[in-house]
């Protein structure tokens, strides 16, 4: 069994870049990509403010050099692009030296086409090639067809927590002996469906979102793809690399609380950090920095806030939300603040947590809100809380 498992490889297009380097320089500049819709075709314009990727799909195909006569959905567009830039990081031009598959996670899948196409495939008998993408594995399908990986495929979708379980996956499969290496991360396009679905939830913010303020009054949808180049110690051995971080603990838990909202007191958020520590084999002060799952609504932040109050024994360290950067980009928050875990790491850099005013009522918890260059940031928790109370927690070291 293999030691450790090896980042080597970052790829990432949000609403504040379209590549890693240009998320970071936003990061740094404290810009948000939050704001009016543009892209999306929806009656919400001007009234709800989102994250969106300013590309038009025409310009992904384009920037991708693929037919405008492709299939292909938003979300395998998004995911294409960050996944083509992880294996160009990683130096990664021969899928078939070492056994790769590729763990990909979605909840929005093809959506956005369904809703595009559907009424023409229901009023006409030719079967419209866009619908068929509605299933969340198309898009991992298009982009393992795209880089030709053979190996092995599978795809998540637990809703929140989708991509940081698919980092997991990979992990575990590499340990296990199964694969060399493995492309993880996620990919979501917004869509109408899920636009209206959380304004019926009521917890989309109408103004940019506040994480873990008082006056906190919901998130923002965002849509994004994340990935990262996981490899055995064996294979970095013998390419004679120098990975960006290792994958030192993870863990899933589910406090089945709800179909929507965790636990008020934290019981899943708990116990997946607590599990997390004990697999990275670390203390609780050991973790420098935790990038918190942080959405802004009034459950997450006060479930997640008590919970690392318990886990850290009151001495919670330095932790932001970077989602009012980037909003809440679903089953791509967990891949998408695991690169930008890792960029702390290898930058020695904390990112802030924007808009936060006012302390919450019910604990004496006050994140990051300036940028914090050249600091010791040795190990990283990211946390990633879905619905259904299904969370998962990662926990990213330096590999010297």
């Amino acid at each position: 069994m293999t030691k450790k498992v090896y980042i080597t490889g970052i790829g990432a297009i949000s609403a504040i870049g379209n590549k890693v380097s240009e998320n970071y320089e936003s990061l740094l500049a404290k810009k948000s990509g939050i704001g009016a819709i543009s892209v999306l075709d929806t009656v919400h314009k001007g009234e709800i403010p989102v994250a969106e990727v300013k590309l038009s799909d025409k310009e992904l195909k384009h920037k991708l050099a693929l037919s405008g006569d492709d299939a292909l959905t938003r979300t395998a567009l998004l995911g294409i692009t960050a996944v083509k830039e992880a294996f160009e990081n990683a130096s990664v031009y021969d899928i078939k030296k070492y056994r790769t598959g590729i763990v990909s996670a979605t909840t929005v899948a093809g959506m956005v086409a369904r809703e595009k196409y559907y009424l023409d495939f229901l009023n006409s008998d030719f079967l419209n090639e866009h619908v068929n993408t509605f299933e969340a594995a198309d898009s991992t399908e298009r982009i393992a067809d795209f880089f030709g990986i053979k190996e092995f495929m599978t795809t998540v979708s637990t809703a929140c927590s989708s991509s940081a379980n698919a980092i997991m996956t990979g992990v575990r499969l590499i340990k296990s002996g199964l694969l060399d290496r493995v492309i993880a991360g996620g990919t979501d396009a917004l869509s109408k469906y899920t636009l209206n679905g959380f304004n019926t939830l009521m917890i989309l913010d109408r103004e940019k979102c506040k994480p873990y303020d008082n006056e906190r009054k919901g998130l923002n949808l965002g849509e994004a793809a994340a990935y990262l180049v996981l490899e055995s110690e064996e294979t970095v051995k013998k390419e004679g690399k120098i990975p960006l971080a290792v994958v030192s603990g993870y863990a899933n838990a589910n406090d089945a609380f709800h179909q929507t909202a965790s636990s008020p007191e934290g019981y899943g958020a708990y116990s997946a950090m607590i599990q997390a520590l004990k697999t990275a084999n670390l203390k609780p002060q050991d973790i420098d920095y935790v990038n918190v799952h942080g959405t802004g609504t009034p459950n997450n932040d006060l479930s997640e806030g008590r919970a690392m109050l318990k886990v850290f024994n009151g001495k919670v360290p330095k932790f932001s939300s970077t989602k009012a950067y980037t909003g809440h980009t679903l089953a791509a928050a967990g891949s998408l603040e695991t690169v930008f875990s890792v960029l702390s790491l290898q930058k020695k850099v904390i990112f802030p947590n924007l808009n936060f005013q006012n302390p919450m009522r019910e604990f004496d918890l006050i994140p990051q809100t300036e940028i914090l260059k050249n600091v010791k940031v040795k190990h990283i928790m990211s946390n990633s809380f879905g619905f259904g109370g299904n969370g998962t927690v990662l926990i990213f070291s330096e590999t010297k």
